[in-house]
């Protein structure tokens, strides 16, 4: 049964006449599941939804993934159903599938950034709450740890995802 949130928030995305909903409309119910576009990142999507893990590597870039990271992380689009539901006070797409992989995101900077850091932390949380992976980690690696901390980061890494 749908609470008054939800059913504010569904008239609210469906009433959204702009060429992206459009488009998101029209990859999400021709293929579902499935980007319309053919290329390598659908077929890293899929990979990703039938993976244990995903990880995501790259440099902290103003708090938030590198570019290229970013663009991959969008192209993971279809695999959200449409509908949306608001759950924990939060707003979030309905589960499409029964399985998905747990997140782990490495970020790398030079040396110490505690706001970038943050950012960064703030923003993995995010996208595995967005991609419904049932256990997520991340830490931020810098340039000035030595080999063990960076070990020790993996470590820890590995227990918080549930690996």
């Amino acid at each position: 049964m749908m609470d008054i949130k939800q059913i504010v928030f569904r008239q609210a995305y469906e009433l959204l006449p702009t060429l992206k909903d459009e488009i998101s409309a029209r990859i999400d119910h021709k293929t579902p599941g499935m980007c319309a576009i053919n290329d390598a990142g659908r077929e890293t999507a899929g990979k990703m939804i039938g993976s244990d893990v995903t990880i995501f590597l790259s440099p902290v870039t103003f708090g938030g993934y590198s570019s290229t990271l970013k663009k991959a992380v969008d192209r993971t689009r279809p695999l959200l159903s449409p509908p949306l539901r608001a759950s924990g006070g939060k707003l979030g797409h309905v589960p499409r599938y029964s399985k998905y992989p747990r997140i782990i995101a490495i970020g790398l900077l030079p040396a110490l950034d505690v706001d970038s850091e943050r950012l960064y932390h703030d923003l993995a949380i995010r996208n595995s709450h967005m991609l419904h992976a049932p256990a997520h980690a991340s830490a931020v690696i810098y340039g000035t740890e030595s080999d063990d901390a960076v070990k020790q980061h993996m470590n820890d890494l590995v227990k918080e995802a549930g690996l």
